[in-house]
């Protein structure tokens, strides 16, 4: 069945304008939110998704209390009004469940856990708009946010979203593209060079999977520089309102000294 709309037309461009390795633009708002430990709100193109993230703190349920290991939580909400659909996803919805099982499985790896045993770390993902990557906004920002609550990990996670159309590889895919095409989400670890999350809702055939995997671990490479530019600019204002002294106040200065411990610990393969 061929799509409605031309995917890729024959100059190379796609419908919205882009070529075919080409990102979307990105944006990184760091600004503490409300009570949260850490927050991030990231826009992949018209995808925009906020994630708050509480702990290290005392589990609310003693049963799933892991003696050696913090818990992690992650609980995702789809606002009705950001899809064009307009439809009202439950907590309980299939979509919403795997997204949040995702996610997690994609970070108990990476979250240095055994430093807080005995507690809980919760993350909340808010989708505010989607056209497409959803995983993958929702996993950069879910780094960002764990970054800024100065939670300690082994590394970025990074992830972008790969297809196929006709025989052409496509990165960073919109909902027009995922619909139409086999497509594929990749989370890379940029400093270790290892793979966390490789997940696929649709068949791709063998021979292009590597082709597209690969793309995909390039563009997160470059991601990794745009994520990790945010948070460096975020830790010198913290610094710089901590050596101003207390007549500027920003909100979540009181955590800078895990941030300047990670700005300190990040080198140039970081």
């Amino acid at each position: 069945m061929s799509s409605r709309v031309e995917i890729l037309n024959d100059g190379g461009y796609r419908s919205d304008g882009r070529k075919q390795y080409e990102l979307r633009d990105i944006t990184i708002d760091l600004t503490p939110r409300g009570s949260a430990d850490g927050s991030a709100t990231i826009t992949h193109g018209l995808t925009e998704v906020l994630v708050e993230v509480f702990g290290p703190r005392e589990a609310k349920v003693r049963s799933q209390t892991m003696h050696d290991r913090a818990l992690i939580n992650v609980e995702v909400s789809l606002l009705p009004f950001s899809a064009s659909e307009r439809r009202k996803r439950s907590r309980g919805d299939k979509r919403v469940l795997e997204l949040a099982a995702a996610i997690k499985s994609t970070f108990e790896p990476v979250v240095q856990t055994s430093i807080y045993p005995r507690s809980e770390i919760d993350i909340f993902v808010h989708v505010l708009q989607q056209d497409g990557g959803l995983l993958q906004a929702g996993i950069n920002a879910t780094t960002l946010a764990l970054i800024t609550a100065g939670i300690p990990m082994i590394d970025f996670v990074c992830a972008v979203t790969g297809g196929v159309y006709s025989t052409s590889p496509l990165l960073d895919l919109t909902t027009l593209e995922e619909n139409d095409t086999p497509n594929v989400t990749v989370a890379i670890m940029p400093r270790t060079k290892k793979v966390t999350l490789v997940s696929m809702e649709t068949r791709l055939h063998v021979d292009r999977f590597g082709d597209v995997f690969k793309l995909a671990c390039e563009a997160g490479a470059v991601l990794h520089q745009e994520m990790k530019v945010a948070v460096e600019s975020r830790t010198r204002k913290l610094v710089g309102a901590m050596e101003t002294g207390p007549s500027i106040a920003i909100p979540g200065a009181e955590r800078g000294d895990r941030d300047v411990y990670m700005e300190d610990n990040m080198n140039d393969d970081f």
